[in-house]
């Protein structure tokens, strides 16, 4: 296989380029571009001319070029070029420096030292030298050829290792087949409009994710597994173009009828719950009002009246806090089919989450908006990694022991580094902890960032 080839574009060419769409920041199992949390610096970066690392594409037989790495700046180049994005007032380091142009008495051109403050301005508030400075920046691009949908999946994953990509957007590398319907889909009414997913939750591969595990639900719950990469690697190989078919046409329907005032129902934890529970009602042929109806009495009056044959309401059940357990599932829908059916014939002692949220903000010294945006990434991480890294039967598994381990988890988000090897090693050496969880997370984050010290 050739070498990539290199090449070097003026930012307005490459950006012109996207907007044109020779080359696509969309490739199918690339996750959404999280911009907003880089734009500043990389403003900065080329109002200075600063080094941006060089974005790396992957051109198709037809010529067309996708971006595999690269993405999120990508997207932050075009927000401040077209999108009136407006630099944010806490950025430090505002002052840039430059040559203004000017005449003197002669009519002569002479270049005088001049700065300019770039908070709160958009690019066209720039002086006429800036943004030539900032559309002749020299982006550098490294060019993979001759590559179909599976080998820009294989650089997507290659590439993006090193950048913490979570648990669902890995698993949307693995779902080449379908990837395209997906984010078609994506951009239907429902997923726009109608449900409480934050912006933080569509960079992070949240509906990708929900768009598939509802069509696992309803077509092979048999083969459920909670875990990400194994669920979309089944819709890869055993999904059909029929089912998906199915799955937009429901969503569709339920963009049409989906109000303000229930909107709520659909989160990031429910929303493939009751897309599975609304195919069942589908299949009744009645006037999709009635599912509306239904909704806003499970919000009103049932989810917190109804208790299903162990006792439980519908948010009490759960196993271990986990929410993506096969038995939790079944559980869930079981309950919701059968006040459904009931509905439709009628007419016819451990932390609590809120706990956890906050013993991590104090301890990392983090927001806890956005704690409450990720705990479920948290969790879904840290149950995969106690499944893989540790011992059945250790102590470590207590669920008294689980705040201080997912404020490692979030720990090792914060400072970017992997957690996996370091808790296969603790595990070995550790088989007891404190109890008191700030203790045990200060002892446990101690021996994290030894083992870093020794391993760089």
């Amino acid at each position: 296989m050739a070498r990539p080839r290199k090449q070097t574009y003026p930012l307005e060419t490459y950006l012109n380029s996207n907007r044109d769409g020779d080359i696509s920041n969309n490739a199918d199992t690339q996750r959404k571009p999280a911009w907003k949390a880089i734009i500043n610096e990389l403003i900065v970066t080329i109002l200075t001319d600063d080094y941006i690392p060089p974005i790396i594409l992957a051109e198709e037989d037809n010529s067309q070029l996708d971006i595999v790495d690269g993405g999120s700046r990508t997207a932050a180049f075009m927000m401040y070029r077209y999108g009136n994005y407006k630099i944010s007032a806490s950025l430090e380091n505002s002052i840039i420096s430059y040559k203004k142009k000017n005449k003197d008495k002669d009519g002569d051109v002479i270049w005088e030292d001049a700065v300019f403050d770039i908070k709160g301005k958009t690019y066209e508030q720039l002086p006429d030298e800036l943004k030539k400075k900032f559309n002749g920046y020299q982006i550098e691009t490294v060019i993979h050829e001759n590559c179909d949908k599976n080998r820009i999946a294989t650089y997507i994953k290659r590439y993006n290792e090193h950048s913490s990509m979570n648990t669902s957007q890995k698993a949307f590398t693995y779902i080449n087949r379908f990837a395209h319907r997906i984010r078609k889909i994506m951009d239907s009414r429902f997923f726009l409009d109608c449900n409480v997913y934050s912006d933080n939750d569509n960079e992070k591969g949240v509906i990708e994710r929900i768009i598939v595990e509802t069509v696992m639900c309803i077509n092979h719950f048999d083969n459920w597994n909670r875990d990400a990469k194994k669920l979309f690697k089944h819709v890869n190989d055993f999904g059909t173009e029929e089912e998906f078919d199915i799955f937009e046409e429901n969503i569709n329907r339920l963009g049409d009828i989906v109000t303000e005032d229930i909107k709520d129902i659909f989160t990031k934890k429910d929303s493939f719950i009751f897309l599975t529970l609304y195919n069942e009602f589908a299949k009744l042929g009645i006037n999709d009002d009635m599912f509306v109806n239904f909704l806003r009495e499970f919000k009103q009056k049932l989810r917190t009246t109804v208790r299903n044959g162990n006792g439980l309401l519908f948010d009490e059940i759960k196993q271990n806090s986990s929410t993506k357990g096969k038995q939790v599932i079944a559980d869930k829908i079981g309950l919701l089919k059968s006040l459904m059916d009931e509905y439709l014939y009628d007419k016819k002692d451990r932390f609590c989450i809120n706990d956890v949220e906050e013993f991590i903000s104090e301890n990392l010294d983090m927001d806890i908006e956005t704690i409450k945006e990720d705990i479920d990434i948290y969790n879904e991480d840290l149950d995969n990694l106690l499944e893989d890294r540790v011992k059945i039967g250790s102590n470590l598994l207590d669920c008294e022991n689980r705040p201080s381990l997912l404020a490692m988890v979030a720990y090792s988000y914060k400072e970017d580094l992997k957690i996996d090897d370091w808790l296969s090693q603790y595990a070995a050496l550790n088989d007891t902890y404190f109890v008191d969880q700030k203790e045990n997370f200060l002892h446990m984050k101690e021996d994290f960032d030894n083992y870093w010290i020794k391993h760089n």
